[in-house]
């Protein structure tokens, strides 16, 4: 059913409002939290702090990563309904070259007690030589660091242009600017998205994965890409929210959207239990030592209680709850969904990063068992609230800068009115 629609005006942050507030407020507490878990990364108990500053900058760095996979994604397929809410996707892509200058802690103290490939060396690690760097030591970390500086080169363009030829739309006069910005827009997502897969895997190999690094898997770039968009949809949602109740898109945001977010944060949860079955699936009937380690360390400690309830927590009570239309329609249900799911997620990224906290490096063979029992318990510290604090604290104080800077949905874009006008069936 078609029905008349107008140009949204509320698509400003309003003067006084807790969005304008939320860059020096969000900046500071991130900042604070980023400084102490820095700072304790140089005390006593350095080691911990390093891994809880990994584990916070990954998970972070997901959403920013997802975001940007969203809109090439929806550049690249020409879809309308998005149009209204592209705009919080391209604002948070748009921080990107923010965790280019948080990835320095990692890099400059602690590369080489994060990646134990980085200091040892065995039959197996000299077989990866080839790709972790040509002999221990600095040329290990120059690899590393090369690698490193074209991911986040990659990252850092694209989500500046998306973010940057959005804004230009907003001020282009004329069908033909606006036609030349979109035409512009659906030729870089086309190749942009082969960059983007390529560069997501290979870094969460370098940065995850490497954490253990006799094991491995062909399966786990995916896996870290599932997860991020499981976490992307969940920050959107709660997003679109947050910005209806500071006044702006009222009538623009429709159920309609939301149900659409929903169905995708619905879709993702599957994919992500389908890849992280499918990797466990393979590695536990190959019983293969160098692949199983990941695993073995991750049912020892109180860290068999978290592997036995991530498939419940982030599949089946998720799957159960969001395959109702009326969840994914209702702005309370939805936000529920989208709070439980973005702290599963941070769990998930937490699972893969601490066991290796003072764990093995990668025992092979037969002393893979024996050296599960010398992983960590699981446990929290405090290094871990102040990681998480600060990354997504001034991930959201850049996000909030962002949007406070244009308009909160992009004005002349082409598609618009398709969007306000969008319906499911």
């Amino acid at each position: 059913m078609s029905h008349h629609v107008e140009r949204p005006t509320d698509i400003t942050v309003p003067e006084g409002s807790l969005w304008a507030k939320l860059p020096l407020i969000a900046g500071a507490i991130g900042g604070l939290g980023t400084i102490a878990t820095v700072g304790m990364m140089l005390g006593h108990d350095g080691n911990r702090a390093k891994f809880s500053y990994l584990f916070a900058f990954m998970t972070v760095l997901s959403i920013a990563l997802a975001s940007l996979g969203f809109v090439l994604i929806q550049h690249a397929t020409r879809a309308g309904w998005s149009a209204v809410v592209r705009r919080i996707a391209e604002a948070s892509a748009a921080t990107l070259p923010l965790f280019a200058v948080l990835f320095i802690p990692i890099a400059a103290l602690g590369f080489g007690d994060l990646y134990p490939w980085s200091h040892e060396s065995d039959s197996v690690l000299e077989a990866k030589r080839w790709w972790l760097g040509a002999e221990l030591g600095n040329h290990s970390m120059s690899k590393f660091l090369m690698r490193a500086v074209i991911f986040f080169g990659i990252w850092s363009v694209l989500g500046q242009l998306v973010w940057r030829k959005s804004v230009a739309m907003d001020k282009a006069e004329g069908e033909e600017q606006r036609t030349a910005i979109t035409h512009f827009l659906w030729k870089l997502s086309a190749g942009g998205i082969f960059l983007f897969a390529l560069s997501l895997s290979f870094a969460a190999i370098d940065w995850l994965m490497s954490l253990q690094p006799h094991w491995y898997s062909t399966m786990y770039g995916v896996y870290y890409f599932a997860g991020a968009m499981v976490g992307f949809y969940a920050f959107l949602a709660l997003s679109m929210m947050a910005l209806q109740k500071g006044g702006m898109l009222k009538h623009a945001i429709t159920t309609e959207h939301y149900h659409d977010v929903g169905k995708f944060l619905f879709g993702h949860t599957v994919f992500w239990a389908y890849i992280t079955f499918s990797q466990f699936m393979l590695i536990w009937y190959a019983n293969m030592p160098e692949e199983t380690e990941f695993f073995i360390v991750r049912m020892e400690g109180g860290w068999d209680k978290v592997s036995l309830a991530m498939p419940i927590i982030h599949f089946f009570i998720p799957f159960l709850f969001l395959i109702s239309r009326h969840v994914k329609r209702h702005r309370v249900g939805l936000a529920v969904a989208a709070i439980w799911m973005l702290a599963v997620h941070t769990l998930d990224i937490f699972w893969n990063v601490m066991p290796n906290h003072g764990g093995p490096a990668g025992a092979a063979g037969e002393a893979v068992e024996a050296a599960a029992h010398h992983a960590p318990h699981f446990s929290i510290a405090l290094t871990d609230i102040t990681a998480l604090i600060g990354i997504a604290g001034l991930f959201l104080a850049a996000f909030a800068f962002f949007l406070k800077k244009n308009p909160v949905v992009c004005i002349n874009e082409p598609r618009l009115f398709e969007s306000l006008k969008h319906e499911n069936y």
